[in-house]
């Protein structure tokens, strides 16, 4: 996500000289494209161009993750790259969300309309399909108008029933209803269910597609029809580094260049997805397992029952333990516990690899002693009969440890008050914490889990600390909670209609111009998605290089014209400005060395963007422009994407985004890392940045070369510095990389506005910086220090508690200042009145 600068731009693009040729790369005084020279590590911003190719209404692929020449990074989460001026986008006709009153829930404006599938069978009750259910039942409660299209003919209306009188919902049986030519009474392939689902859209346009299911997904993501509206939710995924293949990897960037967002059931899943599949990051967001409140008095579990009661819900599987699990009866007597096993469910699995499993398991089921089989139940029944039970269980085979998902059963249990016995896993450990008393000891064979299930009937305090950790689990994934989580993805993914658009006989018409827009990514991504606004994008190949034709068509056309970068474009497009039109140019920081300000023709320009007001003052003292005409727009921070949980052991651990040029002082960064381990041997410093020898326009200087050369050979001989720095891969998946960052720091000699710092803070790291020239006007000054020693002294003195708090704060004065909402508001109010609101900084 980070979007750091690391050359001059950062080209260093010579005092006004343009490039010429088909890009001509020059070296000397660094010239050559600017956006070459950024250092982009982070998420969702830098190459529009990762992905996809937008022409007019139609979309086509051209290559998955392409770099363009110069922008140093992709936003390899939108994956768009607009080519020419012929790129139109209209937010048009896909409102959700009206702003009502200040406090007020938001006012629907339209009805989304929300088509549901899922590759699961719901005649039988196991979590996918409880997915299925709960699902459905969070989009109605966000208002959504909701289809459910069903997978498998209807034999029993357990999971279904409940939906059929939620408002705004639909439940299409393919099968009774003749939808799928040929059917019988076999559930719908992949093939089959992407072809009903472009049937239903073409009489129905949906304006989100929820999937579950790799296969499905993949076939639907292959038809095309629908790019841009597919929201996948994929748990049936590769979820370690060794089994993710490159066709795995392949068939993964596929599905993340078509969807509009990945539903993520875990934070560790998410990561995966973004660390291995870089068109990922940004269209990830959690979507955990949904339970609904029991619905009736749940009893105490103070005084278990003689015998003591198990409880297993959901399918039969050989991983899931259920076939062993019939045996606890007669163990557990071994241990002196009088125990019975309640079990609810219908689906036993055909295991190709053990063909006697089902047969076994079904006869266990029947005729165990010990064991009470109740069968397929309506969830609300199924909850009956947990919540008269005393332990819920769990227990898995370990070949499931690694895995990344959560189980809905666990949650189901802790809503009704069970404790619960399952294997200790880094997802139990962050669901129910380290010390929870009822993990599974030892390998967890079935003797453990036996061991483990006395301990919880002989010792009352453990049983009910369990119960307590499992009750607070399920309190966070409540179907409330589901419903408010669904609500903010769909005002993201679907903003408001802005009122000055409402009366307009046609769209404001939009139009982009620049070589490098890896800074506009995310706003563009709002743009297009704001109803009433159209937009097209002049993409010029290279800095000083474009297609006259079409900048000229776009000039022509667009109400309102935006430029990045102070550069030839706004050169160009200030001398052909159509009369009553408005122009807005960006300027960021390089560009006051060069020629081309004085080259504007600043009659002609609206606006003049700066992102902080310490370069604006400069902007002005160097121009002479009309103060009128500058503004200040802070750079935005996606607050959400990177506001995640801790990874332990982040508290002693610095975190460096962009290294190059030495401008940014990594040799300063070393001094802090040096006095606090002086003091304490836990401190690290992760880099996340590429090696400036990557960099040609950097390592082409003498300069630079003996910097980095005195900086790594320092790290080598310093007995404080060896091994406690780790360079970590250059990439988008900034916000997972933040997990194990407790303080990010900004060491530079100067910055324009230096994202670094905003991004750790919006993770809840604690900001650490030098006084560079204009950082007390952007950043609170508490995080801002003297010089090294002082910095070290400053975060050794924090202390745990401290160091939570201060995180605390820092990630509330992101979002209040330069959350990606606030920005992109700040932004439309610029396009549709000419007028922003006062500079924020924190």
């Amino acid at each position: 996500m980070s979007r750091e600068e690391t050359g001059l731009g950062r080209e260093e693009v010579g005092a006004g000289r343009e490039e010429s040729g088909a890009g001509r790369k020059e070296s000397g005084a660094g010239r050559g494209e600017v956006g070459a020279g950024r250092e982009e590590s982070g998420m969702g911003r830098g190459e529009v161009g990762a992905g996809r190719e937008e022409s007019g209404a139609g979309r086509k692929e051209t290559g998955a993750g392409r770099e363009e020449p110069g922008a140093g990074r992709g936003e390899v989460g939108t994956g768009r790259e607009e080519t020419g001026a012929s790129r139109e986008e209209s937010g048009t006709g896909r409102e959700r969300f009206a702003p009502g009153p200040q406090g007020a829930a938001p006012v629907p404006a339209r009805t989304l309309n929300a088509l549901v599938y899922g590759d699961v069978d719901l005649n039988l009750i196991d979590g996918s399909a409880v997915w299925a259910q709960s699902t459905v039942q969070a989009l109605s409660g966000t208002g959504c108008r909701t289809r459910l299209v069903l997978k498998a003919p209807v034999r029993t209306g357990r999971l279904i029933d409940p939906l059929t009188g939620l408002p705004g919902v639909r439940v299409v049986r393919p099968h009774d209803e003749g939808l799928v030519p040929g059917a019988t009474d076999k559930p719908l392939s992949p093939v089959q269910a992407s072809r009903l689902l472009t049937r239903l859209d073409e009489t129905d346009p949906c304006d989100l597609l929820v999937l579950r299911g790799r296969r499905l997904v993949s076939r639907v993501v292959a038809d095309g029809r629908f790019d841009g509206r597919i929201w996948a939710y994929l748990t049936d995924i590769p979820q370690s580094a060794a089994e993710l293949t490159e066709e795995a990897r392949a068939e993964l960037t596929r599905i993340a260049e078509a969807a509009q967002r990945l539903l993520c059931q875990t934070e560790e899943l998410r990561c995966l997805l973004e660390t291995w599949v870089p068109e990922a990051v940004g269209k990830c967001v959690l979507s955990p397992p949904a339970v609904p409140d029991p619905g009736f008095p749940v009893p105490d579990h103070d005084q278990p029952h003689t015998p003591f009661r198990l409880v297993y819900t959901g399918k039969f599987a050989p991983l899931w333990n259920t076939l062993p699990m019939t045996r606890l009866p007669a163990l557990l007597a071994e241990h002196g516990v009088r125990a019975e096993l309640h079990t609810v469910g219908d689906k036993i699995h055909d295991d190709p690899g053990d063909p006697e499993f089902r047969p076994a398991m079904a006869r266990a089921l029947n005729t165990t002693p010990g064991v009470e089989h109740h069968g397929g139940q309506p969830r609300e029944t199924a909850m009956k009969i947990a919540a008269g039970c005393d332990l819920g269980l769990g227990w898995r085979a370990s070949a499931l440890d690694a895995s990344l998902e959560l189980s809905t059963k666990v949650l189901e249990f802790g809503a009704l008050g069970l404790p619960v016995v399952l294997n200790r896993t880094p997802a139990h450990e962050a669901l129910l914490g380290v010390d929870y008393p009822l993990y599974v000891p030892g390998r967890a064979t079935l003797d453990d889990c036996a061991t483990a299930i006395a301990h919880a009937a002989q010792d009352p305090a453990a049983r009910r600390l369990a119960a307590e950790r499992c009750r607070e689990a399920a309190d966070r994934h409540t179907l409330t909670a589901a419903v408010d989580r669904w609500r903010g993805h769909l005002e993201r993914a679907f903003p408001p209609a802005p009122r000055a658009l409402a009366d307009r006989p046609r769209p404001l018409r939009i139009g982009v111009a620049g070589h490098d827009l890896k800074f506009l990514t995310r706003l563009l991504d709002h743009f297009r998605a704001v109803p009433g606004l159209e937009l097209r994008i002049d993409a010029w190949p290279a800095l000083a290089r474009h297609d006259p034709v079409a900048s000229r068509e776009l000039a022509d056309w667009a109400d309102v014209v935006v430029v990045e970068w102070c550069g030839p474009a706004a050169v160009w497009y200030s001398r052909h400005k159509r009369p009553g039109s408005r122009l807005i140019v960006r300027l960021h920081r390089f560009e006051l060395d060069a020629a081309w300000p004085r080259q504007v023709a600043i009659d002609h320009v609206d606006r003049v963007i700066c992102v902080s007001t310490y370069y604006a003052r400069r902007t002005l003292e160097h121009t002479g422009w009309p103060e009128s005409k500058v503004v200040v727009v802070p750079n935005w921070v996606d607050t959400d994407q990177l506001d995640r949980p801790k990874a332990p052991g982040a508290r002693f651990r610095l975190g460096m985004i962009g290294i190059a040029p030495s401008r940014k002082r990594m040799d300063l960064g070393l001094d802090v890392l040096e006095a606090l381990r002086a003091r304490d041997p836990r401190w690290h410093l992760a880099i996340k940045s590429k090696p400036p020898w990557e960099y040609w326009w950097i390592w082409n200087k003498p300069e630079e070369r003996a910097h980095f050369d005195a900086v790594l050979r320092r790290m080598q001989t310093s007995p404080l510095l060896t091994g406690a720095v780790t360079f970590d891969g250059f990439g988008a998946d900034v916000a997972g990389w933040l997990r194990r960052v407790g303080h990010v720091l900004s060491t530079s000699d100067d910055e324009s506005f230096h994202l670094a710092p905003a991004e750790g803070m919006a993770s809840a790291a604690v900001p650490a910086l030098l006084p560079w020239p204009g950082a007390d006007e952007i950043y609170d000054r508490r995080w801002i220090h003297s010089d090294p020693r002082a910095m070290a002294d400053a975060l050794e003195g924090l202390g745990d508690d401290g160091w939570r708090t201060a995180g605390q704060e820092a990630r509330t004065q992101v979002r209040e200042h330069f959350s990606l909402d606030r920005v992109a508001r700040q932004w439309t109010d610029l396009l549709l009145t000419g007028q922003v609101s006062a500079p924020a900084s924190v």
